[in-house]
């Protein structure tokens, strides 16, 4: 009994001790009742630094003509100004911590503001992509999106969730390439806490191919070089032919694949967890059978844009997709190189090699330093046409 007693001591102990130990950073639903030393803290408009009890200070700011009359402590701050053709600071964080949610609203053209991240004093970003492609808005029209790692709510609230653990440093700026000022409204939540030793860095890039060559697979991203996972994907779909879009296989290139790679899928409709064209072929009240495409949003996967055309200037079609490897990361050891087909069908049952307008942000988590990343298109190689 005394053995059993001091094993059982043992046992409470350690639970005890794993508790009190919890960093904070992988909160969810199973483990919300678990205490934590990581500090809570949150950068605004209203709070530049995150300081602890510093918020709501402001004397000046966007809304001191509607404060006014009632002063500090009313809403004096809430937004900031990005002149045109600037760059600016949104938030400075000293580590370790982790950033776990990011809501904004920013005005303009979304093509033309820039968002990048940098970690732990790096000179070159570890994410850098027009905000609403990196919030899965790629074509520059609100669409409402639910999803685990990013929700985009009315009217045009973007919203991140995907966990950004630092060491040193994080510094997360907005690069504003328009020819007027932009607003924007924000707010960084993050938590200074214990980082582990095998946490790896966040990392996003954008691309576009505008139109694709013919018979070139479309490169979502290419020379990334370090140990770690892929974890999401969002493609901007601008079809240029009439016909089904989505037949082209994703083929994932790992750890010095050549020719032919470790992961090929099925198909674009396939790796993005739909099927048949993501038409659901409803009937109508005469019980006609009519054939459409279906905008859907899921935990994972999801096609909240479907952009059908006016007839007159806007007339082409587009669709914008998200694939989300939260279950099911995509795991590197040196090296990977991701690539997509773009393909339809001839008359004929032939598969058809397209030409389309294809842009993309793809999501991932790697040990530093990261290979460079390619420089951006030119803004007018960036804008939606």
């Amino acid at each position: 009994m005394p053995r059993l007693s001091f094993l059982v001591a043992a046992c409470i102990c350690c639970v005890s001790t794993f508790a009190q130990n919890f960093n904070g950073i992988n909160s969810n639903m199973g483990n919300l009742f678990q205490l934590s030393n990581a500090k809570s803290r949150s950068i605004s408009p209203e709070n530049f630094s995150g300081e602890k009890g510093k918020g709501g200070m402001a004397t000046t700011g966007t809304g001191s003509g509607a404060s006014r009359e009632l002063g500090q402590g009313w809403k004096v701050s809430p937004s900031i100004v990005i002149k045109s053709k600037t760059t600016y600071t949104i938030a400075e964080m000293d580590g370790p911590g982790s950033v776990q949610h990011i809501w904004m609203t920013p005005t303009g053209n979304w093509r033309n503001t820039i968002i990048r991240f940098y970690w732990d004093d790096e000179t070159t970003p570890s994410v850098e992509a027009p905000v609403g492609d990196f919030f899965c808005m790629g074509w520059g029209k609100y669409s409402p999106l639910q999803s685990l790692a990013v929700a985009v709510n009315p009217g045009s609230a973007f919203n991140c969730y995907w966990p950004m653990p630092f060491r040193k440093k994080c510094k997360i700026t907005m690069e504003n390439i328009a020819d007027k000022d932009m607003y924007l409204f924000y707010q960084v939540d993050y938590i200074l806490t214990d980082v582990p030793n095998d946490a790896a860095y966040f990392h996003a890039q954008f691309h576009r191919t505008n139109p694709l060559p013919h018979k070139q697979d479309y490169v979502l991203v290419d020379g990334i070089k370090g140990h770690g996972q892929y974890v999401g994907t969002y493609l901007a779909v601008g079809v240029t032919n009439n016909g089904w879009w989505g037949e082209g296989e994703i083929k994932f290139f790992m750890d010095d694949d050549t020719k032919f790679p470790t992961i090929c899928g099925t198909g674009t409709e396939d790796y993005f967890c739909g099927s048949y064209d993501f038409d659901t072929r409803k009937k109508n009240d005469a019980g006609v059978e009519n054939t459409d495409y279906t905008e859907f949003c899921s935990p994972y996967t999801g096609m909240p844009q479907v952009i059908r055309g006016d007839g007159h200037y806007n007339v082409m079609q587009r669709f914008g997709l998200y694939r989300w490897h939260i279950s099911d990361p995509i795991r590197f050891e040196k090296n990977l190189k991701v690539t997509i087909q773009s393909i339809g069908w001839r008359n004929d049952g032939r598969y058809l090699p397209q030409q389309n307008d294809l842009a993309s942000v793809v999501f991932w988590y790697q040990t530093e330093p990261h290979a460079p990343f390619p420089k951006l298109p030119e803004r007018d190689l960036l804008e939606i046409n």
